[in-house]
């Protein structure tokens, strides 16, 4: 096995099993968990992977070790531990790695009542003990339990959503032989939805494509069965199934800034003058739209913890990410994507128009989607958009580097794991979105030449 050092991000923990993670790097996180957290009792869960369960294992007698309790959920979707953690009132581990290919695996850590574990609040302490910690005898201490949360799972999700009275929807969902085909049947159940199902065989290979709905040949299959199948709208997860796409009738991508400024409109209809988080990639229409609803924006950079963080901060009752990642208070301020999902069945079903004119309410502005360049020298790449930029709108650098015209905007920064700078424009008009694309690109390019 590596260095821990490689495998811990900023967010959690990710590597190829068993190169850089394995069972007794699992063992000596689970003793190091309970040490730093001080947690008697712990919940467990997994995905489909093959590597997840002996993982998973292997966590849960590190973490007994320590005197630790510990109830295992077994196969579980990410948003499934964090109604765990809760409802249960613990902290948790999930045992996943989204949307990377099935040579990888890794954990996603939290507190009592969902709360995220950061490389700035405790997943720092926690690499460093288990490097400590690596390769020391692990004697059982305290007990563990099973237990099926699946269906306390679906009733809380139906509770905060009801789609009971809606008119009947056709669906296609493409699970990507992730965990959404485990928890949207139960979802679904009972509910007045056709569900057409696309790989929801649990396969942590992904036989058919890359659990990964952010990648546009990874929506082909669905778009396909969308218009095919007469269906009013495709819903994409990715494999831990924390994350949604939707298509809307026509086949055609639903972007996640619509989606996120339709749940706001949504939640602000029952939180009149609520906060509402966006991150700073999200469509000029997104805090528009916010805004004219009576809530309050507010602007965050971009990654989880930051949303996560600002929403308990401020107790904003929703927020959204240009990722397709969806966070709600009433889930514990954590992201849940077929919640997400349910506040677009509703819309949808509450009413007898086609999705494509439900969402084009709150689509008000032409954008590039994210581009990624490879440049070795992303500062000298950032400098020079700078100086071409300058005089020419107003400047932010909250996360990269952001530039605000009239009725224009982009943002361009570093990727926190690669050699990329990543760029998202967006402007009124098509014409301008694309000239100011290409000429950051051009700049950005001569660097990397």
């Amino acid at each position: 096995m590596g260095d821990l050092a490689k495998i811990f991000k900023a967010y959690d923990v990710r590597g190829v099993v068993p190169d850089e993670l394995d069972e007794p790097a699992a063992e000596a996180v689970g003793a190091a968990f309970v040490e730093v957290t001080g947690a008697g009792s712990v919940v467990v869960a997994h995905d489909m992977r093959e590597s997840s369960p002996p993982l998973a294992e292997a966590f849960i007698r590190g973490a007994r070790s320590r005197g630790a309790d510990v109830v295992h959920a077994g196969l579980g979707s990410t948003d499934l531990l964090y109604y765990a953690s809760g409802s249960l009132g613990l902290p948790g581990v999930m045992f996943t790695a989204s949307h990377n290919p099935a040579r990888y695996n890794g954990m996603k850590m939290c507190r009592s009542g969902a709360v995220p574990i950061g490389g700035d609040t405790g997943l720092t302490e926690i690499r460093d003990r288990a490097a400590e910690l690596l390769g020391a005898t692990f004697a059982p201490g305290g007990s563990v339990i099973g237990k099926d949360l699946l269906t306390g799972y679906a009733d809380h999700l139906r509770t905060l959503v009801d789609l009971r009275g809606i008119r009947p929807l056709k669906v296609v969902v493409d699970a990507g032989n992730g965990m959404g085909g485990h928890t949207v049947p139960a979802v679904f159940d009972g509910l007045p939805i056709e569900l057409t199902p696309l790989y929801f065989e649990l396969d942590g290979n992904f036989p058919n494509h890359e659990a990964n709905p952010l990648e546009p040949q990874n929506l082909v299959d669905l778009q396909r069965a969308v218009v095919e199948r007469g269906a009013d709208l495709g819903l994409a997860f990715d494999g831990d199934a924390d994350r949604c796409w939707v298509i809307d009738e026509r086949g055609e991508s639903v972007s996640p800034s619509a989606v996120t400024a339709l749940v706001a409109a949504r939640e602000l209809a029952k939180h009149p003058g609520a906060t509402i988080i966006h991150n700073l990639i999200t469509s000029l229409g997104v805090p528009e739209i916010v805004r004219e609803h009576g809530g309050v924006p507010v602007r965050t950079r971009v990654g989880h913890s930051f949303i996560k963080a600002e929403m308990a901060r401020t107790g904003a009752v929703f927020g959204g990410e240009h990722s397709a990642h969806y966070y709600f208070r009433d889930f514990w301020f954590a992201d849940s994507g077929l919640l997400a999902a349910m506040h677009v069945l509703a819309a949808l079903g509450e009413q007898d128009s086609p999705l494509s004119q439900v969402v084009g309410a709150y689509s008000r502005y032409h954008a590039s989607g994210e581009v990624n360049s490879a440049v070795s020298d992303q500062a000298e790449a950032l400098r020079r958009v700078r100086e071409e930029f300058a005089g020419r709108g107003e400047f932010d650098e909250l996360d990269g580097l952001t530039v605000t015209g009239s009725g224009w905007w982009f943002n361009l920064r570093a990727s926190n794991t690669e050699p990329l700078l990543r760029l998202n424009a967006e402007a009124a008009d098509e014409t301008k979105m694309t000239a100011i694309r290409d000429e950051v690109l051009a700049i950005v390019g001569k660097v990397s030449e």
